[in-house]
């Protein structure tokens, strides 16, 4: 049982603290630039973990004084099933896209830039939205990736509480490990909305984050990727 009282499953199977915590270190594997995990984060089925945030939701509403019982009724269960579903679905591995690449027949050597491509995310801090674009540029080493390819590990990574360095470099790492090469830039532009929904006065400001590795050091391949993506 976890400290909530509920059993925590695998395969089936019931699984003691003492048996989680013995799970293989490397099974739920958290890096340095990632959000903190406990080894037990994906061993509670969906469906509980549902039920178990709906409840905890339900007693916030009516801490804040919300008849959960009128048109509200609802409303915790939906806002439960879009965190575990939705907008935290990137916190498990298993919801990781498979990326289909593409043979680079024409050997085509020079950058690759796909830009303006959305982001929706939400502040680990304070659990709401981030919302921007990304800038991708790379040097294929023999492959290339569609745009949808590229919308989708960005998604992955910001379906869960994020912090844009991290994402910004998740992105960056998980390219360079796609495609095989190091020549990989990535730029994100986005809008932290703790800003405006704490200062009303400010509803323009914008944070930039940007990773530049192998041929993208340089100053003038640097420069047209920047150039490109104005």
């Amino acid at each position: 049982m976890n400290p909530n009282g509920m059993t925590l499953m695998n395969g089936g199977n019931k699984l003691s603290i003492e048996e989680i915590n013995d799970l293989p270190a490397d099974r739920y594997s958290i890096k340095s630039n990632d959000i903190p995990l406990r080894k037990d984060a994906f061993i509670l089925p969906d469906d509980e973990k549902i039920r178990v945030i709906a409840s905890h939701f339900r007693e916030i509403m009516n801490t804040l004084g919300l008849d959960v019982n009128d048109s509200l009724k609802g409303a915790a269960h939906q806002v439960a099933k879009m965190y575990v579903k939705e907008i935290f679905s990137g916190l498990n591995p298993q919801n990781k896209p498979v990326v289909r690449l593409i043979a680079n027949e024409y050997w085509y050597n020079q950058m690759l830039v796909e830009k303006n491509i959305t982001l929706y995310s939400t502040c680990a801090q304070l659990f709401v939205p981030i919302a921007g674009k990304v800038h991708v540029g790379y040097i294929s080493s023999g492959t290339v990736i569609g745009a949808l390819g590229l919308k989708r590990i960005i998604q992955f990574f910001s379906r869960r509480p994020q912090v844009q360095e991290i994402l910004t470099m998740q992105v960056a790492n998980e390219l360079k490990a796609i495609l095989g090469t190091e020549s990989v830039a990535v730029l994100i532009e986005a809008m932290h909305f703790c800003v405006p929904s704490k200062e009303m006065q400010d509803t323009n400001s914008s944070s930039i984050t940007t990773h530049f590795s192998g041929k993208f050091k340089q100053e003038d391949a640097k420069n047209e990727f920047l150039a490109l993506i104005k």
